[in-house]
């Protein structure tokens, strides 16, 4: 079996789906890996190192589509839906292709890459349990943003973190609203406890509250009916308009109180939920800064422009999209061992994947049709 890793195409991604490391573990297996010229360069991963680790380089693309049955990228058609629509006239059918494929929220995509006949594992559907781990490439990207998105607030932010007693005088320390206490949110949390900083976190799942505040956090609690907040996998669900109209109004004074605020907030496959709104932000003091990691599902400010800096009465909101990619040489190390797990987990079922859970849930398309249920569903049939 030979599995390819090809160099990522949209644009500014600097990770790679496969480093160095992980290629022995794979070799073990049987399994033998060739990359496109280049693939790892902006990761930090030269030729050079995936030479040293048994891989072949392959001067081409379209060498390396040809060559290999199973397919390892970072961003696949979906979630590169321009420059991602080159690679599908190189699949064909029997080859296997994994990687990040934006299903829940373009569904149509799957349709179209389910027609070149190639089997199709998408890493955001990979199902919260416990055993699937190691695996779950959603959230080893969402430690790395949440623990980027904390630096980027203390650069960008006129104040120092910690408090500070000199023979000056006194610094007091930032304060720090995290919303949403999923991965992200709990990674910074840590982060900006780490450079000092009063941190607080909102989410509308009770259950998170301890896992706040054992990080050191206070959890903000507001009078709110949250039933049917968190579904089966553990994810937030969307709620009604009232719910979040009540809940700007609460948050207000919460808001409007920190120096900065991270927001993390997503609902699988759905628009952000608007949590700060235009009439928070005038309220927060000069120089206060907001960074919303839903900017690519809409943003949870209703100021947030993807990947633009807006600034809106001397308060700065940062709408990053693929934070991930700006620390490409951990982020490519984590990516690889998830797919690298999931490979080797795919190499030991054989023929049953309908037998594995994770391989089930996961698996997008097969045999020239879209194969999952969810997906199905999004595209208003029962049929693909």
């Amino acid at each position: 079996m030979i599995i390819g890793v090809p160099k990522e195409t949209f644009p500014n991604e600097r990770r790679v789906a496969l480093v160095p490391g992980v290629l022995p573990a794979l070799t073990k297996a049987s399994t033998s890996v060739i990359v496109e010229k280049g693939a790892g360069e902006a990761a930090g991963y030269p030729d050079s190192l995936y030479e040293e680790k048994g891989a072949r380089i392959v001067a081409t693309r379209q060498e390396l589509f040809a060559s290999a049955d199973i397919i390892a990228q970072v961003r696949a058609y979906g979630s590169n839906p321009e420059a991602g629509r080159a690679d599908l006239a190189l699949l064909r059918t029997g080859q296997t292709v994994i990687g990040f494929f934006e299903p829940l929220s373009v569904p149509e995509k799957a349709q179209e890459v389910a027609a070149t006949g190639a089997t199709c594992y998408a890493m955001e559907l990979i199902p919260r349990i416990t055993r699937a781990q190691s695996m779950d490439a959603l959230s080893s990207m969402a430690t790395v943003a949440g623990y980027k998105a904390v630096l980027m607030a203390a650069v960008r932010l006129p104040k120092l973190f910690p408090m500070l007693t000199t023979a000056a005088g006194s610094i007091v320390p930032a304060h720090v609203l995290v919303i949403g206490a999923g991965v992200a949110g709990l990674q910074a949390i840590a982060t900006a406890r780490r450079l000092g900083g009063v941190v607080s976190a909102y989410d509308v799942r009770p259950a998170v509250k301890e896992q706040v505040e054992s990080l050191g956090a206070r959890f903000v609690e507001l009078p709110l009916d949250t039933a049917g907040a968190e579904d089966k996998g553990g994810y937030a669900q969307a709620l009604d308009d009232s719910f979040y109209r009540r809940q700007q109004e609460l948050m207000t004074q919460v808001v409007a109180e920190s120096d900065v605020v991270i927001s993390t907030a997503a609902v699988p496959g759905r628009k952000a939920p608007i949590l700060v709104t235009s009439d928070m932000v005038t309220r927060m003091m000069p120089g206060s800064v907001i960074v919303d990691l839903a900017a690519e599902r809409g943003g949870n400010c209703e100021l947030t422009r993807p990947d633009e800096d807006v600034v809106v009465n001397r308060v700065t909101i940062l709408g990053p999209t693929n934070l991930p990619s700006t620390v490409p040489y951990h982020a490519s190390q984590l990516y690889a061992k998830n797919i690298a797990n999931f490979i080797l987990l795919l190499a030991k079922a054989g023929a049953k994947v309908d037998e594995d859970e994770i391989l089930r849930e996961t698996l997008l398309t097969r045999d020239g049709a879209v194969a999952n249920a969810r997906v199905r569903e999004l595209l208003g049939s029962g049929r693909p």
